[in-house]
């Protein structure tokens, strides 16, 4: 007999605006985030076996943990467990998305891994719950099972829909290296010193351009 699969995808994003607030005291940071969806896809298919396995293709593959550590393991993992029942599933991983690019890869892969197995499974999750796993997995995760484009609240995982209207064209540019997140935030913190921080909000014109579609608005405000 063949094994059933089920197949999910999730998007790349691209920060438009982040703005980054002080530090607190569960050792995030306060976030006003505004995640658009790009149409840069990792494909996650979830297959029927006796045992936790996890393998990945395509571009950085090299660079992608098989274990534990990977966060598609950890959303099949924490699936089952919410369910009770046992995480035994062939997580197979097709990577477009570059790996640590700052594009939420790992985050998609964790989204599309929780649909996958959800599928596979049937346990027909209410979507509030799998947004509330996709937080206990990480900060960018709920945005990468809602895609589209967002503003995101708290450490980024508080979600508000915006409206998107025309098309925007990006290029990425990669680096060489990667950097650490934890790291990035500590550096911030270190470089402010002991000065106030404001509370974090997007630039006024950021909505109405996504909105209008208006690329060269867009452009005036983009930061990070």
């Amino acid at each position: 007999m063949t094994a059933s699969t089920a197949v999910a995808t999730a998007p790349a994003k691209v920060n438009v605006q982040l703005v980054v607030g002080g530090a607190r005291a569960d050792g995030y940071h306060d976030l006003a985030n505004v995640f658009l969806a790009v149409d840069l896809h990792d494909r996650v298919s979830a297959t029927e076996a006796d045992t936790m396995r996890l393998t990945c293709t395509g571009p950085g593959a090299e660079l992608v943990p098989l274990d534990a550590t990977n966060l598609a393991w950890r959303a099949a993992e924490l699936l089952a467990a919410h369910h009770g029942r046992t995480a035994a599933v062939h997580l197979h991983i097709d990577k477009d998305i570059p790996v640590a690019g700052g594009m939420a890869g790992g985050s998609a892969d964790a989204a599309a891994a929780l649909l996958a197995c959800d599928a596979l499974w049937g346990t027909a999750t209410p979507r509030e719950e799998l947004l509330s796993l996709c937080a206990e997995l990480g900060s960018d995760v709920p945005f990468s099972l809602v895609g589209g484009a967002a503003l995101g609240r708290g450490r980024g995982e508080v979600l508000t829909g915006l409206e998107v209207g025309g098309t925007f064209h990006w290029v990425f540019a990669l680096a060489d290296g990667g950097l650490s997140t934890p790291s990035v935030y500590r550096e911030c913190d270190r470089l402010r010193g002991d000065r106030p921080v404001p509370e974090p909000d997007p630039a006024p014109g950021l909505a109405p351009a996504l909105r209008d579609g208006d690329a060269v608005a867009l452009a005036a405000v983009v930061s990070n």
